[in-house]
């Protein structure tokens, strides 16, 4: 398979995880749309939202992007959710410090969540990123106070249906 094919294949398979996380939210009542459309007309928009391809400033103090950022004033929360599907051998698990480190410096929102599924990272990769979390390695004073969760497709959705019964 030629490397933009790949690249087109990889894409598809993570919008799939993205529209499940969307289907788990629009379930729960959140309303789902764009965050730059949100973001011109607020006052349109209800409290209970799951906005798409949300902006913040990355550690390199650049403009970076997350898959999603609910907000909601029924249960109190804004949570930035990151999607990383990866079927088969590629990058997206090498990235994994990367995401980390914008979790902890960059993303303002304090509690996190990082979809990991597919079955593809390298052995010790998700064990990585998991211990990393637990362990809050990296903090400081000023952000260990952020709550980030890593969870497979299948428990993000287990969470999920918890959280927001």
């Amino acid at each position: 398979m030629q490397s933009n094919e790949q690249g087109a294949l990889a894409s598809n398979q993570g919008k799939i995880l993205e529209k499940t996380v969307e289907t788990t939210f629009q379930a729960k009542g959140f309303e789902i749309i764009k965050y730059r459309t949100w973001d011109k007309n607020r006052e349109k928009y209800g409290s209970e939202l799951l906005l798409e391809n949300c902006p913040f400033k990355n550690i390199y103090h650049h403009d970076g992007n997350t898959e999603f950022l609910l907000k909601s004033k029924k249960f109190d929360c804004e949570i930035r959710i990151e999607c990383k599907w990866q079927q088969s051998n590629g990058s997206v698990d090498e990235k994994f410090p990367y995401l980390y480190l914008n979790c902890i410096e960059a993303m303002p929102e304090k509690e996190i969540v990082i979809i990991v599924d597919g079955g593809g990272a390298k052995v010790g990769a998700i064990t990585w990123l998991q211990e990393t979390v637990k362990s809050k390695k990296y903090t400081s004073d000023y952000n260990n106070d952020k709550i980030i969760h890593v969870f497979s497709l299948a428990e993000f959705i287990k969470w999920a249906n918890i959280r927001f019964r």
